[in-house]
């Protein structure tokens, strides 16, 4: 495939592979002692296990030593998520790197050696999973059966494997931590607006750890521009640990928390020193599983996903409450749902927070939706504002402009940026408009010849159109950004797309007919062959797109997302239980005193020492780094 210039020169692309200089083949920790100049020099000897060692070039009878003295094993180098150099390679797409305390491997032993709940040393364990995952989960079922399932039927599904099989003993989904996360988003915006909080603008999403430690370690410049709040499985670490486990009487080291989600950079970021508990020796997110990893899982235990299980029916919590209290009631309707999230103090049962909160825009997170929804409700005159889309080059790369039909105002302008080549436009156009010198990468070479060329064309068209020139050259105010195409359906760690098997003859990756029969292909036992063997291709467009069509699918109407003042506008909403569930949480997780009724507006400003803390569980901070190892320094 042929690359544009600018592409073959970054070390970045949407093509992931792994970098050199995440290859270290021999680190030598167990080092002789010095020998003088005039020692006999040393080489290096690979036996047929593959393993390294270190021999005397004189050989044992000239040393004075025996054929085993004169050897010595050398030590081989292991990569940690900290030391990952965040190449988009060996985290990103690398099934081949064992990563040693990220792994289902991992989560079985702990499982397995975990002492019963009558012992002190017993640790809660709870799993959350991504919405991404359960509609990869979904695609793959709805493609190797006739069944057209949900997201919730397979959440459930999901449940009771983890209960039956694995041991759990709480399960839940992540989505409505994504509604604190976005509540928190907003608060940002409106502070960075205002010159009220830290950051720059345009504000730019953090719910992508790949985006993020590529800013870290690439363009430390954009790093003002980051959103502070936490990632949706960071939030969830959050609750599960310090709000869930103070109801569960749980100080945080006795719970062992377990995230699924659709991409490998989770795992480095669960492991980021910043959601370390220096207190209690643990993390908000002791391990994070892929959902290729989930499957294997099931695979392992012979679990049939495809098999449905007792009450997968039934709607999601809290629907049944609102119906019994809510639904109908105008009068009594706050009074019903105060009464509900009280009874959300009971953690008897996983009641605790709603299920499947699906925020309508982007299957992503719904970042910028979610905040031009928040903009337009806090707006005197809500109907008078229009929203405006523009697609540039792909559907991955789209703006969206927020404008008062009544004055043409451009109140709002922002932008949906996925995959890297995307992205690399946006850090230099972001650059541009902040009048930030851009850094190293592609995004940073190609920026003066950009600049360049808009100077010439600018000298061309002058005086013309001036209105829309102004419209046109107003910067973002806020860009969605997530490092893979096609957005989190589409991430690394999700499910490969599944081949058919009703042909024997079909085209693989590479674009060659393959017929396995007519070659003499035979499987050792009697089953068909497959269509192909399903490689390790990730991307796949069609493939994406049903996985985007399993995370909407019988979802009705979308449902408003979390307003401007954290008040819901709209009882009997699950949104308005969501809201309030969340002013519950803000006020017992931080101790601030705020209203008769223990709740609190997510946008209210809390006192000093609640505010501290607020910022301390639900955000967090970026730095530069400075990367020790040159690819092409590595010795081979």
């Amino acid at each position: 495939m042929a690359f544009s210039g600018a592409l073959t020169l970054t070390d970045l692309n949407d093509f992931i592979t792994p970098s050199q200089a995440c290859i270290k083949p021999v680190e030598q920790t167990n080092k002789p002692e010095p020998q003088d100049a005039g020692a006999a020099a040393t080489q290096i000897q690979v036996d047929s296990t593959g393993a390294y060692y270190e021999v005397s070039a004189k050989g044992p009878s000239s040393a004075g030593q025996s054929g085993e003295g004169s050897k010595q094993k050398l030590t081989t180098a292991e990569i940690s998520l900290n030391d990952c150099l965040a190449c988009s390679g060996c985290i990103t797409s690398a099934e081949s790197v064992l990563i040693t305390m990220q792994s289902h491997t991992e989560v079985l032993n702990v499982l397995q050696n975990n002492p019963p709940p009558s012992s002190p040393d017993h640790k809660v364990p709870v799993i959350s999973i991504a919405p991404q995952s359960l509609a990869s989960l979904a695609a793959s079922i709805s493609s190797t059966s006739s069944q057209n399932i949900s997201l919730l039927q397979v959440l459930r599904r999901v449940s009771a494997f983890c209960r039956s099989a694995l041991g759990f003993a709480h399960v839940y989904d992540t989505t409505f931590a994504r509604h604190i996360s976005l509540l928190e988003h907003a608060k940002e915006f409106t502070e960075r607006k205002t010159g009220s909080g830290d950051g720059k603008l345009p504000m730019l999403a953090s719910a992508c750890p790949g985006w993020v430690c590529y800013a870290e370690k690439t363009h430390a410049e954009m790093l003002p521009f980051i959103s502070r709040t936490k990632s949706p499985q960071q939030v969830m670490g959050t609750l599960v640990k310090e709000w869930l486990g103070a109801k569960w009487g749980k100080q945080p080291d006795q719970i062992y928390h377990v995230t699924v989600m659709p991409c490998y950079d989770k795992k480095l970021e669960a492991s980021r020193q910043d959601f370390y508990n220096d207190a209690y020796a643990t993390r908000d997110v002791d391990c994070v599983l892929t959902t290729g990893e989930l499957q294997l899982l099931m695979h392992n235990k012979g679990w049939d996903l495809s098999a449905p299980v007792p009450d997968e029916n039934l709607p999601p919590r809290p629907h049944p409450a609102l119906r019994r209290g809510v639904v109908g009631a105008s009068g009594g309707a706050i009074d019903a749902l105060s009464s509900l999230v009280d009874r959300s103090a009971d953690m008897d049962t996983d009641d605790a927070f709603p299920e499947l909160l699906m925020h309508p825009g982007t299957s992503s997170g719904s970042y910028l939706h979610s905040l031009i929804a928040t903009l337009t409700a806090s707006h005197p005159s809500p109907s008078s504002l229009e929203v405006t889309t523009k697609t540039v080059r792909t559907a991955d790369y789209e703006e969206y402009t927020l404008t008062d039909s009544t004055s043409g105002a451009v109140l709002f302008r922002g932008a949906k940026c996925y995959g890297f080549r995307n992205l690399q436009n946006v850090v230099r156009k972001v650059g541009r408009e902040a009048g930030v010198q851009v850094g190293r990468g592609a995004a940073g070479r190609m920026a003066g010849l950009r600049a360049r060329g808009r100077a010439v064309r600018r000298g061309g068209v002058a005086g013309a159109g001036t209105e829309g020139a102004a419209q046109e050259e107003r910067g973002y105010d806020y860009v969605e950004v997530m490092a893979c195409p096609g957005g989190c359906v589409n991430g690394g760690g999700q499910l490969r797309p599944v081949q058919s098997s009703q042909s024997t003859t079909t085209t693989d990756a590479e674009g060659f007919a393959r017929d396995w029969s007519a070659s003499g292909v035979k499987l050792d036992v009697d089953e068909p062959l497959p269509a192909a063997p399903v490689g390790p291709k990730w991307g796949d467009k069609e493939w994406t797109r049903k996985v985007e069509a399993a995370y909407w699918h019988t979802l009705p109407t979308p449902p408003p997302t979390p307003p401007a003042d954290g008040v819901a506008q709209k009882a009997g909403s699950v949104f308005e239980y969501a809201d309030e569930l969340a002013g519950r949480v803000l006020v017992e997780i931080t101790g601030t005193a705020s209203s008769a009724e223990g709740k609190a507006g997510w946008m209210e400003s809390l006192d000093g020492e609640a505010e501290e803390q607020r910022r301390k569980l639900f955000r967090t901070q970026y730095r530069a780094v400075e990367s020790e190892v040159v690819g092409l320094a590595v010795k081979w």
